[in-house]
């Protein structure tokens, strides 16, 4: 490879990550919007709708407000970890999505071949995903250190071990999808899932589907599994010492792990950017995969205007006596299925390559 291809490569790469952080960044932005309209709407008030027309420029002002406000590191505190938490919260959420496929081109058919859309199409995609999400545990846990305040702390170590609780029963609600797809490529699981509906692993994955979805929820702190930001227990947490746009940075980070926790369920469990028929295919792929996105973040915004916060004690045995049995006993289930001479056959319409 010539010098000039290594050059339009690096290119191509700058662009594409360019593109993905400013539409993650965006979203963000906007969720928080959306986020504040429909639970008015739902409790019946009107949500945010000064700034703009009908509010949209709200998010805007917000993070200019935020950008403009004081940053105040504590006296005591330890500076550089105090500095570094919240980009160590947020980071591993946005790299995260350099192995997401949003959908498959062939660049308008300069391409013989479909590409699939993303930065780095690895044969280890998923476990990446796992890897580097997992990391944003370490974040929260200096930002607890470094304030050296006993509030924030304590909300640090009840965040760790709620996001470690819940980060066993996703990986192995993962593993019965690597057992059904036969891979661990994003792109090789949804097109393991091709030809409508009935071949989604939502089907016959459908508690995992719900232990992924819900343990995703306890992953980013969202409601009802906020703990870690209950104010009424803990003064808001591992992040109570911070201001401005420190402040702002960890929420960032936590809408974008939203973000990448409703794309990897659409992904594992419904089809990617499969239509649910083949007659509605005319739609592209990437507008289906975003469409059960942002479905799935209307279902965390749901969940928040819904629900009550769950005790400390009831998120811990959610998720060690009730998800980590079920997924473990599910992987029981789908390992006999496969090799049960009677019941193989059935499982196989799901598995790509075995004959059905």
């Amino acid at each position: 490879m010539s010098w000039v291809d290594v050059a339009i490569q690096a290119g191509i790469w700058a662009l594409e990550i360019l593109v993905i952080a400013a539409s993650v960044a965006l979203s963000v932005a906007y969720i928080i919007y959306v986020e504040r309209r429909v639970i008015g709407w739902m409790q019946v008030r009107k949500g945010c709708n000064r700034v703009g027309w009908a509010g949209l420029l709200q998010p805007i002002a917000d993070g200019l407000k935020l950008f403009l406000k004081e940053t105040i590191i504590p006296t005591t505190a330890n500076k550089f970890l105090f500095v570094a938490a919240p980009v160590m919260a947020m980071a591993p959420a946005f790299i995260a999505f350099a192995v997401v496929p949003f959908g498959e081109t062939t660049l308008f058919g300069l391409w013989e071949t479909a590409h699939v859309m993303a930065i780095a199409n690895i044969n280890v995609g998923i476990l990446y995903v796992m890897a580097i999400s997992s990391l944003s545990i370490y974040g929260i846990l200096m930002a607890g250190w470094a304030s050296n305040s006993k509030y924030a702390f304590l909300g640090a170590i009840r965040a760790t071990c709620q996001m470690v609780s819940y980060e066993i029963s996703m990986g192995f609600a993962i593993v019965t999808v690597l057992m059904l797809s036969g891979t661990m490529n994003l792109a090789g699981i949804v097109h393991a899932q091709a030809g409508g509906l009935l071949h989604w692993y939502i089907i016959p994955l459908f508690p995992m589907f719900l232990v992924f979805f819900i343990s995703g929820a306890a992953e980013c702190n969202r409601s009802p599994f906020d703990l870690p930001e209950g104010e009424s227990e803990i003064v808001a947490g591992f992040f109570v010492e911070y201001s401005g746009m420190w402040f702002a940075t960890f929420s960032l980070g936590e809408y974008a792990a939203m973000i990448l926790i409703s794309l990897m369920t659409s992904i594992l469990f419904l089809g990617g950017w499969h239509a649910p028929i083949a007659a509605l295919d005319v739609i592209p792929g990437t507008v289906w995969l975003l469409g059960k996105a942002f479905f799935l973040i209307f279902v965390f915004i749901w969940f928040r205007a819904t629900f009550p916060r769950y005790r400390y004690d009831q998120l811990m045995r959610l998720g060690w006596k009730v998800f980590l049995p079920w997924t473990l006993a599910w992987i029981a289930v789908i390992g006999i299925c496969m090799y049960t001479p009677v019941i193989q056959d059935v499982i196989a319409f799901w598995r790509p390559g075995s004959g059905a």
